[in-house]
């Protein structure tokens, strides 16, 4: 059952993760690079790997990813609280990884699942819908600033790969977050 788990959470978290392709969404939109723009003040904010987890998401093909969600002590507290909206200064990070396999955590999966006295076919299943994370792809923030970023709901976007920013489109991102206008455009949501 605890295999199951780990899938189901995965196959849930799809539809909150579909968002999050900008690269995808940039083609689907019809929008070229001359569109792009980055914030020069947006950079990785130091200590962002040691915030509290939101949650986590997979996504499928063509990106086949798998992502955590974190949040700073403002984004956590409003999340915790139900604050909506958020407050500024209220960062979310996305952090992406490519989906891969592992031969010592298949094969842990695989043992427990014979243990359980699942049938040859349900380990099988259960074995091809089984990922770590693999190489990082790049890095999500949004940043809360109600003055600053009045235009794309009071939120700032950026993408960093390798380390550096990425031009990204202000504004194809909030169009992304648009639908969850009733969650103060956030679509994640706090797994405790």
């Amino acid at each position: 059952m605890k295999f199951w788990i780990v899938a189901g959470a995965a196959a849930v978290s799809l539809g909150l993760a579909f968002a999050a392709g900008h690269d995808i969404h940039a083609q689907l939109l019809g929008q070229t690079s001359e569109q792009a723009t980055v914030d020069p003040s947006m950079t990785m904010p130091p200590g962002y790997r040691d915030w509290p987890l939101i949650s986590v998401a997979a996504v499928g093909p063509p990106l086949n990813d798998l992502r955590a969600k974190l949040g700073n002590d403002i984004a956590m507290s409003d999340l915790r609280q139900a604050t909506i909206p958020y407050r500024d200064g209220a960062i979310i990070a996305r952090l992406a990884w490519k989906q891969t396999t592992d031969d010592q955590t298949s094969n842990a999966f695989r043992l427990q699942a014979q243990q359980v006295g699942l049938s040859a076919d349900a380990i099988a299943k259960l074995l091809s819908q089984s990922f770590v994370a693999g190489g990082a792809t790049n890095v999500q923030f949004m940043v809360k600033d109600s003055n600053k970023y009045a235009s794309t709901g009071g939120w700032g976007f950026a993408q960093f790969t390798n380390g550096k920013p990425d031009a990204i489109v202000q504004q194809r991102c909030f169009a992304c977050h648009e639908p969850a206008k009733a969650t103060d455009f956030v679509f994640t949501h706090y797994s405790p």
